[in-house]
């Protein structure tokens, strides 16, 4: 059943969004091929992500590791830590790392040492063990934040839009669309201006698990540049493969 059963394609996204690896290009025609069996994705969406793995497969690793770095690592308004572009209380941002931590276990999703559970990667992961219903719910969450690094890979031309569209189509509610048309009439700022991006990502805030809505999340400098280090290994697209 749809809404009962866990959906592949989060497992799909969460290994898009990794950092490049030998073994992650070499899984890419398997992921080619469940994108391919993956029925809630129209022919538009199917077309644009096979761009994406068309343009790992026979190119240079080092290369693609350098645009992976320069798109997510060095490009703050690009982070692939949620709550990056939360502001608020630290103590608030503390305790959701410990919530999201807290349902990861939840489920049997053990984090490696140092990584953090608001990386996008993990979260899909986790998502990929949810029934269907419950992951969209999960990833409506997140979809105003989802919405903004949509619309600058946008304006870069950069294949990885490709995932956050269909992530945002998935988890689809109006903040995303408020949030994407704001970013629209915002300049761009380079990934060391901390003071014009902390201006831009004043984002409501995130909490997760059901039922969770309102409280405001957070952070200071500290956890802002651990936030930076997190880097997980590609998930195989293969369901019950994690150990």
């Amino acid at each position: 059943m749809m809404g009962t059963t866990p959906s592949p394609i989060f497992k799909v996204l969460s290994a898009l969004l990794s950092y490049p690896t030998a073994d992650l290009v070499a899984a890419m025609p398997e992921m080619r091929r469940a994108i391919e069996n993956e029925l809630s994705l129209t022919g538009l969406q199917r077309a644009t992500l096979m761009v994406l793995i068309d343009g790992h497969v026979g190119h240079d690793l080092i290369e693609l590791q350098e645009r992976y770095v320069d798109h997510f690592d060095r490009t703050r308004s690009l982070s692939l830590h949620l709550f990056e572009h939360v502001h608020g209380e630290s103590r608030d941002r503390g305790q959701a790392m410990v919530d999201l931590l807290a349902l990861y276990e939840k489920r049997g999703l053990a984090l490696a040492r140092g990584e953090l559970p608001d990386f996008l990667p993990a979260f899909l992961e986790y998502c990929a063990m949810l029934p269907r219903e419950e992951a969209l719910a999960m990833l409506a969450q997140v979809t105003h934040i989802l919405g903004g690094i949509l619309q600058r890979l946008q304006k870069r031309g950069s294949p990885y839009a490709a995932v956050f569209a269909i992530l945002c189509a998935l988890g689809a509610d109006d903040g995303a669309a408020v949030v994407t048309a704001t970013a629209d009439q915002e300049s761009d700022p380079g990934p060391d201006d901390f003071a014009a991006l902390d201006r831009i990502w004043e984002e409501e805030a995130v909490s997760f698990g059901p039922g969770q809505s309102g409280s405001s999340g957070c952070g200071t400098e500290t956890l802002i540049a651990k936030l930076r280090y997190g880097r997980r290994a590609a998930p195989s697209t293969q369901q019950g493969d994690r150990p």
